[in-house]
This record gives structure tokens, C-alpha cells and sequence, in this order.
């Protein structure tokens, strides 16, 4: 499928709005004068490394939507699966000698982002020392639902007690991606009256897909 710009001249999709329901998502907009059908766009949207999130055009679809079907149930209705978010696009469709092209507005009316649901990770931590020991040995174990990006996650150490947030002490990266189900860290030592704890390198964005747990 080609894409376009589109040019003031054509007549554009407008008051996208978004409902969610028992699983199901329903999209409704303005339809432009003369516009028997469009092609909606689903793409999941995925976190990457640096905490950007990119379209995944490999897992999107394009389903061609006429006005009829609109009127027959009022609205665009999709059944939402798995976990994260999944961004809808409402294009106009112009054809031409090579075939059809979608349009891509200028503004965001046509746009519309839905939650999927939080996939939960859990993690809990434990801590090895000898009595007459300087040091101890932090043992962490983190348990996903879904794969999760090593750059969703760091530790956080502190001195004299248990960090309240990202900024609350020394912050620490995860080498590896974290799998479905149990991962167990690398044992890490730590000073006798240092604690640690995990935190979202970015809260709202990575926030807005997992819910971190502390078992």
C-alpha cells in the first residue's frame, strides 16, 4: 500500500473518538462529503531501546471499511488482545493509475491511541551476608508476563535504606532482556547498609505498558 500527504483540498477524517468495552474497541468519526469508504490502520506499538516506541508494521493490518458498514452498527468495532498499546488510523483512500493510495492529514484528527492492558512484572529481592561480613550479596529475581526490553528496567542503590524512587540513589542498567517467566539476576555485593530496589527508567512510558510489582 502507498502512502500520500494529503492537501488541504481533500476532505479529511475528523473527531476520531475511542471507546472501550469488555475487550472491545469502538472507533467513531466524522465522515468528509463524498467519502463512501477508508482504510483503517492497526498497529501495535512497542518499546525500543532509548525508550522511544516504534510503529510495528509487521504486526499492523489495514482493513478497507465502507460508509455502509459504518451505519450498520455505528461505528468501527475491534477486539483488543494481548498487552501494550495499539495506535488506529482512519485513512482516506485515493485512487489512481497505479491503484489505491492512502492519505496521510496533517493534524491528528484521524489518530486515535487504546490501551491494550498492563502486563505485569514482579520482582523480588533478597539479601546474603555473613555476620562479621562488610558486605552482602543483593539477589534479585524478576518474573514477567511478556518479553520486556532490558532498557525498561534499572536498580537503584542506596545507603542506610531502601530507595524511594529512580532518583533516590545510584542508578544501575540491566545487560539483558528480560524473558516470559522467571529471570534470575547475576548476584550483585553491596555494601553492608546499602539496599536496592527496581524502578522504570521512564515511569509514564514505560508505565503506560507494565505494571511493576514488588513481591
Amino acid at each position: 500500500m502507498r502512502y500520500a500527504d494529503a492537501d488541504p483540498s481533500v476532505p479529511l477524517i475528523r473527531r476520531l473518538t475511542l471507546a472501550v468495552d469488555d475487550g472491545y474497541c469502538t472507533l467513531r468519526w466524522l465522515w468528509p462529503e463524498g467519502v463512501e469508504a477508508v482504510y483503517v490502520e492497526r498497529l501495535e506499538l512497542e518499546m525500543v531501546e532509548g525508550g522511544q516506541s516504534r510503529d510495528q508494521t509487521v504486526n499492523g493490518k489495514l482493513k478497507l471499511y465502507t460508509r455502509e458498514e459504518y451505519k450498520a452498527i455505528n461505528g468501527y468495532t475491534d477486539r483488543m488482545t494481548g498487552f501494550g498499546a495499539i495506535r488506529y488510523t482512519i485513512h482516506v483512500c485515493r485512487m489512481d493509475e497505479d491503484g489505491p493510495v492512502l492519505l496521510r492529514q496533517q493534524n491528528d484528527e484521524n489518530t486515535v491511541i487504546a490501551s491494550a492492558g498492563k502486563a505485569d512484572i514482579r520482582f523480588s529481592i533478597r539479601y546474603k551476608s555473613g555476620f562479621f561480613q562488610k558486605r552482602k550479596t543483593v539477589l534479585m529475581t524478576v518474573t514477567a508476563e511478556v518479553p520486556v526490553p532490558k532498557e525498561a528496567l534499572c536498580y537503584v542503590r542506596k545507603q542506610g535504606g531502601v530507595p524511594l524512587n529512580k532518583e533516590d540513589g545510584t542508578v544501575y542498567p540491566f545487560v539483558s532482556d528480560f524473558t516470559p517467566g522467571r529471570n534470575e539476576m547475576p548476584p550483585v555485593e553491596v555494601a553492608k547498609d546499602d539496599y536496592v530496589r527496581l524502578f522504570f527508567t521512564d515511569g509514564p512510558r514505560y508505565g503506560a505498558v507494565y505494571r511493576l510489582i514488588s513481591d
